[in-house]
């Protein structure tokens, strides 16, 4: 999700925004410190303009 959004030159507070969630809880989800739900990973995929399954697929390497 970092280097995705990092790819776009998209800060995590834009992304948060864009997805109607805090900042801090995007920080956290790129640290890997939360269990995302298919919601938010719904919501944070439309804010970054990708398939859901491109951040699904990022997190299983």
């Amino acid at each position: 999700m970092k280097r995705i959004r990092l790819e776009k030159n998209l800060t995590q507070e834009s992304v948060a925004e864009e997805a109607g969630l805090h900042p801090n809880y995007i920080n956290a989800v790129e640290r890997g410190e939360l269990n995302i739900s298919i919601a938010n990973i719904e919501r944070i995929a439309a804010a970054l303009d990708v398939q859901m399954t491109e951040l699904l697929l990022i997190n299983a390497d």
